[in-house]
């Protein structure tokens, strides 16, 4: 692997906002770890990571077929659909607690899938320390995805939820 394959590799990583990426090719092992927005890390191979985030579905996929080919490997690469060009804003947990998608346990979510949003709209609390800090829509658009489970512990950067902006 030389330096141009590395700094691809590095590129893809960040492009897809991959928290950590680990590929295995001709007897070379290389794990590579965000920490933070735009830092990498990589290095020799270390320990598993206890909890990975999952990848959304097609992404490692599409990233580990783009870096074959740019290694020169040979062998079948299973394509990967593209969906037409969509602008997503990803909101991401400003704090460490945890996520609950109601007001209080048998309410209805503050959002779901294919719900138009406004700005400034709450679209779910994170509790953190015994205090319930509401999470605002910073544009207006549609919910694509919800990424975290209620009730469910998340890290600060995490991300909540994907829209479709308008």
């Amino acid at each position: 692997m030389d330096l141009d394959q590395l700094n691809q590799i590095l590129k893809l990583v960040r492009e897809h906002d991959l928290s950590e990426f680990e590929i295995e090719h001709e007897g070379l092992r290389l794990k590579v770890r965000t920490h933070g927005v735009g830092q990498v890390v990589g290095g020799p191979a270390v320990a598993p990571v206890p909890a990975a985030v999952p990848s959304p579905p097609g992404v490692a996929a599409s990233v580990t077929a783009s870096l074959l080919s740019a290694m020169g490997a040979a062998g079948p690469v299973e394509p990967v659909e593209k969906d037409e060009e969509i602008e997503l804003a990803v909101v991401k947990s400003p704090i460490v607690g945890t996520f609950y998608r109601s007001p209080e346990p048998g309410a209805p979510p503050f959002v779901d899938v294919g719900a138009t949003i406004k700005k400034g709209q709450v679209l779910c609390v994170i509790e953190a320390m015994k205090l319930m800090n509401e999470i605002d829509a910073e544009c207006d658009g549609e919910i694509v995805s919800v990424y975290a489970e209620n009730g469910q512990p998340v890290q600060y950067g995490e991300r909540l939820f994907a829209i479709r902006t308008t």
